[in-house]
C-alpha cells in the first residue's frame, strides 16, 4: 500500500477554488487529478463554513476536512483534506501565543502504510520582515516549533509503526539551491543566516528529520515551489523552495516519486505557490 501526500499554500481557498474554474483548471480539479491521499493546505484564509461551502464538490465526492483558521479574519489558516477520516487531530504546537493562529495542524491516520500509523502535519510558518516585529514574531514561532519537533521525533522514535511527515509552506529556503537570486536575498527574510543555520539544525543527522526532496535530488537547483507576483518570476522560474515534506527516519528512504505540479503558464495558475506531491510506499 503507498501513500501520496500533497502540500500546497491555495493563498485563499475561495480564490483558488474561483480561479481558472472557466478552464477546469482551477484547485478542484487539481485536486480530482492529483492521485493523493492527503493533501496539506496553507494559507486557507477562511473559517471553517467558509471552507467547507468552498470545498462542497470535493467534500460530496468522499473527501474529508479538519482544519485550524486563524483567529485574525482573512489570515493564515491550515486545514488537511484526506481521503479517509483521521483518527485523532490535534490543533496548534503547543505555543499558546501561536494556538489561535491558524498555522498548525496534525491528523492521525492509522494503517496509512502497510499498516502503519502516519501522522500527517500542515505547516504554515511565518514569513516575516526582517528587522520588524514580524521577523520577531517568526523567530519566536521557529524557537517553540523546534521544541514542538524535538518533542515529536522523540514520541514518534519510540512507538514502532508510526511515522510522520510535516507538510507546508515553512517560509525558509534552506540552501543557495532552493531560491534562484540566492546572492541577491541574504538580507531577506526566508533566508536570513539565523533562518538557514535553524533549518540546518532541523534537518541534522540525530534530530530525526529529513527534507525528503532534496535527500531524492541533492545535488539538483530546486525544484521551485514559490514564485513572487513581482516581474516575470514565474515566466524566469526565479522561484525558491519554501514548500517542503520534512519526514520522520523510517519514511526518507520511502518515498518513490515526488513532483512540483508547476502550471504551464503565468495566466494558468490559481496560487502563487505548486503543489508538491511525494509518493511513499
Amino acid at each position: 500500500m503507498s501513500l501520496t501526500v500533497s502540500t500546497v499554500n491555495v493563498n485563499g481557498i475561495r480564490a483558488a477554488v474561483k480561479q481558472r474554474s472557466e478552464t477546469n483548471l482551477g484547485f478542484l480539479p487539481w485536486l480530482e487529478s492529483s492521485g493523493a491521499d492527503v493533501v496539506a493546505l496553507q494559507e486557507v484564509r477562511a473559517d471553517e463554513d467558509q471552507a467547507r461551502a468552498a470545498l462542497a464538490p470535493a467534500l460530496d465526492s468522499g473527501w474529508h476536512l479538519i482544519g485550524s483558521a486563524s483567529s485574525l479574519k482573512g489570515r493564515a489558516g491550515v486545514a488537511i483534506l484526506s481521503r479517509h477520516e483521521p483518527a485523532e487531530v490535534r490543533i496548534g504546537h503547543g505555543d499558546p501565543e501561536f494556538d489561535e493562529s491558524g498555522r498548525y495542524i496534525e491528523a492521525v491516520y492509522p494503517g496509512a502504510i502497510e499498516g502503519e500509523t502516519v501522522t500527517v502535519a500542515s505547516l504554515y510558518l511565518p514569513s516575516g520582515t526582517a528587522d520588524t516585529p514580524k521577523q520577531d514574531e517568526k523567530d519566536r514561532f521557529l524557537a517553540s516549533f523546534r521544541e514542538h519537533l524535538a518533542e515529536a521525533a522523540a514520541v514518534v522514535g519510540a512507538r514502532a509503526g508510526h511515522e510522520m511527515i510535516i507538510c507546508g509552506d515553512w517560509n525558509i529556503a534552506h540552501r543557495e539551491a532552493d531560491l534562484k537570486n540566492h546572492k541577491g536575498n541574504h538580507k531577506t527574510s526566508g533566508f536570513l543566516p539565523h533562518e538557514r543555520d535553524w533549518m540546518t539544525d532541523v534537518l541534522s543527522g540525530d534530530s530525526g528529520w529529513h527534507d525528503v526532496v532534496r535527500h531524492r535530488r541533492p545535488d539538483e537547483v530546486g525544484p521551485y515551489s514559490w514564485w513572487s507576483q513581482r516581474g516575470k518570476a514565474f515566466d524566469n522560474d526565479a522561484g525558491w523552495r519554501i514548500d517542503y515534506h520534512v519526514v520522520s527516519d523510517g519514511l526518507v528512504h520511502r518515498a518513490v516519486h515526488d513532483r512540483v505540479d508547476r502550471a504551464g503558464a503565468y495566466d494558468l495558475r490559481w496560487s502563487d505557490h505548486a503543489p508538491v506531491t511525494v509518493v511513499y510506499e
